[in-house]
């Protein structure tokens, strides 16, 4: 099983269908993790009013987890990479437990803070590492159905974990939402310990230096940095949906909660066309899923009080932003290749770099501008996103890089992968 750094097999080696059972271990507990840190867009409104700060201060909640996600991310990942998978997926989730417990009982904005920057530490972590988990799974030839298998816990979090946080807010209080998402961290934490079986690991960890070899190729980097665009465009609106069908809507917390479970659900397409053609088309991905969000996004204030548009709109919104996630994820993974938990991580913190930024830039242009302005701020993000698509369709192979998993005397070398080939 050479060339494999990860091995999910029964006793006898030539098992051809490894169980599926640890990639749906993974994807219900990614819905934990990633409804924890997405769940704050629905609460943003209620949060805001008991813990007497204004909406794009409560906000710069969503941009300090980001951003503790960009920076931790790959040399965490890199450095944790070496520990068994169990063990180190238990841990995240206790972990989350703890967080989202300081989070229900949190007095001030202070304490709340501290309560989002522990989650946002070992978020990506978890994340990347399931994602190479996937991969070794299947094999790297279906590693976007692999992926899609995994993230699928991040689809069910935008249908069922946000939207359901914020009817429990309406019904409960903010507060009971984050209790919950306690409950559930600990619960996920006991089926990973039970169930999900020890992974072995290779003799010779990968050390950080190598693994971080890969930040010398333009194209990887060319690829994160159109994941950060990505992210950014759809978060200067997204963080704000919430508020934006309360305060220009007009519709009261209950009815945001469904309009949300709407947005979700329309995302189980997205992520499924997805995961059906990302394989072959990596890149032609973020254009057909960023198009149509652009003309979502610029279309969404003017409609905001005619309902059958206003739904159409979110849908086309919620199928875009679902694409786009899972997208983005296998795109980077590919182009990194050669270090693919590496590339996972360097994705996740583009994204959340640009999911900071694009909170703090619909925070900045609700202020100076007024709430109905958001939705073009977040269009011209995307917009740039689609330009450095068709940059990078253009670019040529960046030739030969060092192979971070090889030692001195060994091939060491090995072509850049060519994922920005076909548009």
């Amino acid at each position: 099983m050479e060339g494999l750094p990860l091995c999910f097999m029964s006793r006898s080696a030539a098992a051809p269908r490894p169980s599926l059972l640890p990639i749906l271990l993974l994807s219900a507990a990614g819905f934990t993790i990633l409804t924890t840190e997405f769940i704050i867009v629905g609460l943003l409104p209620a949060m805001a009013r008991d813990l007497q700060v204004t909406i794009p201060q409560a906000g710069l909640l969503v941009t300090l987890f980001a951003f503790t996600v960009a920076v931790v991310g790959p040399p965490l990942t890199a450095y944790l990479a070496r520990f068994e998978r169990r063990r180190l997926f238990v841990i995240t989730l206790l972990l989350f437990a703890l967080a989202n417990g300081l989070a229900a009982a949190a007095p001030n904005i202070g304490v709340m803070s501290l309560a989002r920057f522990i989650p946002a530490v070992m978020l990506p972590v978890f994340w990347a590492l399931a994602s190479e988990t996937a991969v070794n799974i299947t094999g790297p030839a279906k590693s976007g159905q692999a992926i899609f298998l995994v993230s699928f816990g991040i689809v069910v979090a935008t249908i069922f974990g946000i939207p359901v946080g914020t009817l429990v807010s309406d019904a409960f209080g903010w507060r009971t939402a984050f209790g919950a998402l306690a409950v559930l961290s600990l619960a996920k934490a006991l089926l990973l310990y039970r169930f999900l079986p020890v992974i072995s690991l290779p003799g010779n960890p990968v050390t950080v230096t190598r693994q971080m070899a890969i930040l010398r190729n333009p194209v990887i980097l060319g690829h994160v940095l159109l994941s950060t665009l990505v992210f950014g465009g759809m978060f200067t609106t997204y963080t704000y949906l919430a508020d934006i069908l309360e305060r220009l809507a007009g519709y009261d917390g209950t009815t945001v909660g469904w309009c949300l479970m709407g947005f979700g659900a329309v995302g189980l397409l997205g992520n499924w066309v997805c995961g059906r053609l990302v394989d072959k088309r990596p890149l032609g991905i973020t254009l057909l899923f960023g198009t149509p969000m652009v003309v979502a996004m610029l279309i969404l204030i003017p409609l905001v009080h005619t309902y059958l548009p206003l739904a159409s709109v979110l849908a086309v919104w919620g199928i875009c932003q679902a694409g786009l996630f899972t997208g983005s994820h296998v795109r980077v993974m590919k182009a990194a290749s050669e270090s693919p938990a590496l590339g996972a991580s360097l994705n996740i913190s583009g994204a959340n770099i640009g999911i900071g930024l694009g909170a703090m830039l619909g925070g900045w242009v609700m202020k100076a501008y007024g709430l109905e302005k958001v939705g073009i701020a977040g269009s011209v993000v995307i917009g740039l996103a689609l330009a450095l698509t068709l940059v990078l369709t253009r670019m040529p192979p960046t030739g030969r890089v060092k192979h971070p998993g090889k030692e001195n005397g060994e091939k060491g070398l090995s072509p850049a992968p060519c994922v920005n080939c076909e548009p």
